[in-house]
């Protein structure tokens, strides 16, 4: 493959997927500038081995996201100060949409559980791919899942408006 092609080739992937692997992203980190920087560095971190992945780029990135969004978070956790006087917030009530009482929810997963959410559910891989992209092992996935799914039950309205 010519230079040019590589470049093409990796500029219509993410002509065609950006919107995607956005929602992906921000599913996963909570937050439209982060997810653009989880997809931007997915992204960059994809394209040295272009020519490896051109067949199906969308798997190797997607793990990327994965892994790159709990290693993020890792490295923000020791990063947070506590202190004595919590912030005024400017919010008023909540949200009533349904789809903002599902990212809350998400965001009080720990990493892992909301990645495996996202992959299972969002995504809809199956588990053994889930297992694949995290670079965990089967039952791991099977066992967060089956928590997160728990404790978005027990965080999210008892409605059938609300769907996990």
């Amino acid at each position: 493959m010519s230079a040019s092609e590589v470049r093409a080739g990796f500029e219509e992937f993410v002509a065609a997927r950006r919107g995607a692997l956005l929602r992906t992203a921000y599913l996963l980190t909570g937050g439209h500038e982060d997810a653009e920087d989880l997809v931007q560095l997915a992204l960059v971190k994809a394209l040295p081995h272009w020519t490896r992945i051109a067949d199906a780029p969308e798997p190797y990135v997607r793990r990327i996201l994965a892994r790159e969004s709990v290693t993020r978070w890792r490295r923000r956790r020791w990063r947070e100060v506590s202190v004595d006087r919590l912030p005024e917030s400017s919010a008023t009530g909540e949200d009533p949409t349904d789809r903002e009482l599902l990212r809350r929810a998400l965001l009080q997963l720990s990493p892992r559980q909301r990645a495996v959410v996202v992959l299972r559910y969002f995504e809809d891989l199956t588990e053994a791919q889930t297992a694949d992209v995290l670079g965990i092992r089967l039952g791991t996935v099977k066992s967060h899942g089956r928590e997160a799914l728990e404790r978005l039950r027990s965080m999210l309205p008892d409605d059938d408006a609300v769907q996990v």
